[in-house]
């Protein structure tokens, strides 16, 4: 297997990921989905993952310390029928609204811009994958250049195969302002062991950034679910 492709490798070498997803199918033929946050400012650290009934929310630790909700409040994770959307905003909502009218992932996405948190403008990311055959697309959408940068939608689109699948962040390292994701997503291997897979992300991720990190496996065959949730807080 691709060393170039293990997780330690594509997320632990970059300094500053902001959020990060991973898409694609383990080497047993499960579904794997994995969103992580990480984040420098307390506002963005005053948070955990919540999961309740297949909606992954993004919730305050303490309500009192939140400066501005409108970026770091949201549902992550959704499911539309057999497919699962998972993302780094409200376009979460955007999505699956389009979703259950019969619109398309695409369509929803053209209806949304980079976050307007200047001078970042951070990417919004996105992913979607079929539950019934692993099939799954990631998207980003991010600023120009330019004095009033346009934004430039990019989609990507995927067979699954077995013990891999493709990973996309906000960011590519840190900085001031911070450098957004450029190019295509990179591929990922992905183990049968959901803990191990979990436990590697989370490692691998800068250790006084983390915030938190979601794991789902889904065995399209027989519909057996399993997921790993971990916070850097407790609430």
């Amino acid at each position: 297997m691709d060393k170039m492709s293990d997780v330690e490798y594509i997320i632990g070498t970059n300094s500053y990921p902001g959020r990060g997803i991973a898409l694609g199918l383990t080497p047993g033929g499960s579904i794997a989905i994995a969103y992580f946050i990480t984040g420098r400012s307390e506002n963005s650290k005053n948070r955990v993952f919540e999961y309740e009934e297949d909606i992954l929310k993004a919730v305050p630790i303490d309500f009192e310390k939140i400066t501005d909700a409108s970026l770091i409040l949201y549902n992550a994770l959704k499911t539309a029928g057999n497919r699962i959307i998972v993302t780094n905003g409200d376009h979460t909502d955007t999505i699956y609204e389009y979703l259950v009218k019969g619109g398309r992932f695409e369509e929803a996405l053209r209806t949304r811009e980079y976050e307007p948190d200047f001078p970042s403008l951070t990417p919004r990311i996105a992913g979607i994958i079929d539950a019934e055959n692993a099939e799954y697309k990631l998207a980003i959408l991010k600023a120009g250049t330019g004095k009033q940068p346009v934004c430039d939608r990019f989609f990507f689109e995927y067979t699954a195969v077995a013990g891999s699948g493709h990973y996309i962040c906000t960011y590519s390292g840190d900085g001031n302002p911070i450098p957004s994701f450029a190019g295509e997503p990179l591929k990922i291997n992905i183990p049968d062991d959901i803990k191990e897979f979990s436990d590697r992300i989370w490692d691998s991720l800068p250790h006084k950034k983390r915030v938190c990190l979601f794991v789902k496996y889904i065995d399209f065959k027989t519909g057996r679910k399993e997921h790993v949730l971990t916070n850097e807080r407790n609430e």
